[in-house]
């Protein structure tokens, strides 16, 4: 890579005419396709809301989004690179962590008048990136046209105004009414904030481009717009959730080896810490949800939650402690993740209303522990061996929580630190633990799937594919997107396209 014309420290940013247009993955890709060709590339989300977060480099905590970006970028996700993520605990109330630390906890409202202060850091966290990489890809949240978020936005259009950035529209054309969303949000902007848009990019189309070509005609017509590009559906495409569960069978689980089921609570987080089961061929990996009958398993994962005593009661409405002590007498295994730890033991403290009001909760009482929340998180990347095999993990903790008792003298893991994390019961049935990313080590993610009585052939680590994923994508935007007309001063690197089809 040459930089010709371009200046040092140009930030380019994705907006979405709606959520899960595809913006994530746009930025993911583009920031792989700069990297590979030598390009110093970070990401940069202002402002997150989503309950999958990661520990950086710095000891902070950002939006999972932004660490898959960060690792396409071939660098340490940093708190700088979203310095606002809001981590809701309630349909109306959110944690607040600004610059990789929880502040408060904001009601709606409140946060709508937090702005102006959550802005300085957003500038503050953008400046600093700026003085480190030739290039920041940025990325919206939600859509740019929500009428009702416009005064003080700090996610979208207000901050490229005040950061002076070009920006691209993406569209999901798989939902239906591309043209509508495209035309429609470019409408709703200002004479400023249309001016900035360069272009449109087209996500997940299915079938002959040139029965799309003249909308997209029509479409630079009657915007004065680029079509930057229309991105293929790309069938299989796996990468980190930034929030939602994603439902969608990863394989073919005609005839799996090993079930396992884990309830999808109402405030969960970190979900994707079971992305090396849901990805494992022998593997039938099912989240149950609300009123959904609870199948039998080999396996039960209890996730982790943003407020577990409020899920403790999910699981209790939802019949899961029943299921679950039926799930142990035919000797079922049973794994317990963070707020999946504490909810298996026998009291949920949380004295100072860390996440809801005041109070205490009985736990699931198969482990002899309690837990108390408290303000302060503890947040930090570990190693450690696991008690099974002495596998070794890689993994972080993000909780507000400490528990003690009994149980905690038979641990699940030994920590490089010299520190024990979480518990094995003495029968073997029962093990939780604080770390997340647990299963992401191969030999840790198969010493678990032995301890639940499968044998299962060695698959690559969830990172591999994370690699090729990343490297597939990129293959696909270098192919179809006008590159040259959002990275002018940059000299790409080409390298083949693999054949993309639709199903």
């Amino acid at each position: 890579m040459t930089p010709d014309s371009r200046t040092p420290g140009s930030t380019l940013m994705v907006q979405g005419t709606t959520s899960d247009a595809g913006k994530s993955i746009l930025v993911a890709g583009l920031c792989r396709v700069l990297a590979r060709s030598g390009v110093s590339v970070a990401p940069f989300k202002s402002q997150n809301m989503a309950l999958n977060s990661a520990v950086t480099v710095d000891g902070g905590e950002i939006g999972r989004s932004q660490a898959l970006q960060a690792q396409a970028c071939g660098i340490e996700p940093h708190s700088d690179m979203n310095p606002v993520l809001l981590k809701p605990s309630s349909d109306c109330d959110a944690q607040v962590i600004i610059q990789g630390r929880a502040i408060t906890e904001l009601g709606a409202q409140a946060f709508h008048d937090y702005k102006a202060v959550a802005m300085s850091a957003v500038l503050q966290s953008h400046d600093r990136l700026l003085a480190r990489y030739d290039q920041i890809i940025a990325e919206g949240a939600g859509s740019p046209a929500e009428i009702n978020l416009r005064e003080g936005d700090i996610a979208n259009m207000g901050f490229a105004e005040a950061v002076d950035c070009p920006v691209i529209l993406i569209a999901d054309i798989d939902r239906g009414g591309v043209f509508a969303h495209l035309v429609g949000t470019l409408d709703l902007l200002s004479a400023s904030e249309r001016e900035r848009v360069v272009g449109f990019v087209i996500n997940r189309f299915r079938g002959d481009i040139e029965l799309l070509r003249p909308g997209l005609v029509w479409l630079e017509q009657r915007t004065g717009k680029l079509v930057l590009g229309v991105i293929p559906y790309l069938q299989g495409l796996f990468l980190d959730a930034e929030d939602a569960l994603d439902g969608t069978q990863l394989h073919d689980a005609e005839s799996p080896s090993l079930r396992v089921i884990a309830p999808a609570v109402s405030r969960i987080s970190n979900h994707t810490d079971f992305d090396p089961l849901r990805l494992h061929p022998d593997v039938d990996f099912s989240f149950i949800g609300p009123g959904q009958a609870i199948p039998a398993a080999d396996l039960i994962v209890l996730p982790g939650s943003k407020n577990v005593r409020r899920d403790l009661r999910w699981l209790h409405d939802n019949g899961w402690p029943a299921a679950i002590e039926r799930h142990l007498r035919y000797g079922g295994k049973v794994l317990g993740v963070c707020a999946g730890l504490q909810m298996l033991g026998q009291v949920v403290d949380d004295p100072l209303g860390i996440e809801e009001e005041s109070g205490s909760s009985a736990g699931l009482g198969l482990l002899e522990l309690a837990t108390t929340l408290q303000p302060g998180k503890t947040l930090q990347r570990v190693r450690g061996q696991l008690a099974l095999e002495a596998a070794d993990v890689t993994g972080y903790e993000i909780h507000c929580g400490t528990s003690s008792g009994e149980a905690l003298s038979r641990p699940a893991l030994r920590l490089a630190d010299g520190r024990s994390d979480g518990c094995l019961s003495e029968d073997g049935q029962i093990m939780g633990t604080y770390v997340h990313g647990l299963l992401d080590e191969p030999a840790a993610r198969d010493a678990v799937l032995r301890w639940c009585g499968l044998e299962a052939a060695a698959q690559p680590s969830i990172a591999a594919r994370r690699e090729q994923q990343l490297d597939r994508l990129a293959d696909v935007l270098q192919a179809e997107l006008d590159l040259e007309t959002l990275f002018p001063g940059f000299t790409l690197t080409h390298v083949d396209n693999r054949e993309e089809k639709a199903l």
